[in-house]
């Protein structure tokens, strides 16, 4: 049996204040309903929450077809995209409660791509799922192959928030990225016990292939503290970029989460003498070219924008400056260990999501 480490325990359990107001152009009561308070799991998706909003706000409105969704200060939330992930990114101040309003009505089928309720929400953690294994395995053959109730028993792990479900049926997938050596050598006896559930369970060998997506939010005017930063009112503002990695450790080579961030945004580190986290080696960290890992898995939509500059066109001399990452609600050093991150700190579809706040000037 697999054991859930305290890392993975406090992300399963970590979950956002958010207080939830109907928007006012589809208030039809006086007087209007009260906001709603809720606790929402970061592992989960925000229309998972409408079975316990809508009861509260359905009273109050005009007829209609209802579909759900979301906005933070104007800008409609993208469905797909994790509850904490959402939250590290728009939040450069952390709100508490987070204040976010709901719409049942006027769905921005030009910002969001439809959301048919849970059965939208579930198939894309699946296609996400496989598309992690293929990064990882070179296929999703175990994906494809699960049974039914596997199936559903995991998505259910999700939606209830219930870990030791989730390890239990995800590790017959055999998805293992990096070899966490830092908990080796820090803790041999909970390693050991680890090998030898392994062991017993035929469990993965270790690829070096990490499916990583970042969320890059660039700042652009002059202040002093990223909390100052303006509000996020486009996604076009915002640049995804969905690139995996392969990781390819030799023999007393290790690398952090510095040496990571080097290969996936150069740009946006000088080489100097003060530079802490040492220069990035070749045979350590690759970054994978979109082409080698599509074969028959579509990417999601955005993930052609992996492939623009993160400049802006004729600004080649622009400095720019990482000013703060986000992984899980936690802002890691950059010296620490990227195998511990890896294992302790992805999503439940085998995603590292890592929010990345620049400084461009």
């Amino acid at each position: 049996m697999v054991r859930a480490t305290e890392a993975q325990k406090y992300v399963w359990e970590g979950a956002i204040p958010i207080q939830i107001h109907l928007h006012e152009s589809e208030v039809t009561t006086l007087p209007p309903p009260p906001p709603f308070l809720i606790l929402a799991p970061r592992v989960g998706y925000l229309p998972l929450l409408a079975p316990q909003i809508k009861p509260l706000f359905s009273g109050a409105l005009p007829p209609g077809t209802d579909t759900v969704w979301f906005d933070y200060k104007g800008l409609p939330l993208k469905w797909y995209i994790p509850t904490g992930v959402l939250f590290d990114l728009l939040c450069a101040e952390p709100e508490r409660p987070w204040d976010l309003v709901v719409h049942f009505r006027g769905y921005p089928s030009n910002v969001l791509t439809p959301c048919e309720g849970e059965d939208a929400i579930k198939w894309s953690f699946i296609n996400s799922l496989k598309e992690a294994a293929y990064i990882i395995n070179g296929n999703c053959k175990n994906i494809m192959n699960m049974s039914q109730s596997d199936q559903l028993e995991l998505w259910h792990s999700v939606l209830n928030g219930s870990l030791e479900v989730f390890l239990r049926v995800s590790s017959k997938l055999k998805l293992s990225a990096a070899e966490d050596e830092y908990s080796t050598k820090m803790y041999p006896s909970l390693t050991k016990t680890r090998s030898i559930s392994h062991t017993e369970n035929s469990g993965p060998s270790k690829t070096g292939r990490v499916p990583v997506r970042l969320y890059v939010r660039v700042v652009a005017e002059e202040i002093d503290d990223i909390e100052d930063a303006s509000e996020i009112n486009s996604w076009e503002k915002i640049i995804y970029i969905n690139r995996p990695l392969d990781i390819r450790r030799g023999e007393g080579k290790g690398f952090s989460l510095g040496d990571v961030m080097k290969a996936l945004l150069p740009e946006y580190f000088e080489k100097g003498p003060d530079d802490c986290t040492g220069e990035i080696k070749q045979d350590i960290v690759e970054v994978i070219q979109p082409e080698d890992v599509s074969g028959n898995i579509n990417l999601n939509e955005e993930s052609t924008t992996a492939l623009e500059p993160l400049e802006e066109p004729g600004c080649p001399t622009k400095c720019n400056e990482i000013k703060l990452i986000r992984i899980q609600g936690i802002e890691p050093k950059l010296e620490i260990p990227f195998s511990w991150v890896v294992n302790h700190l992805m999503n439940p579809d085998y995603f590292l999501h890592i929010c990345v706040y620049v400084r461009s000037f």
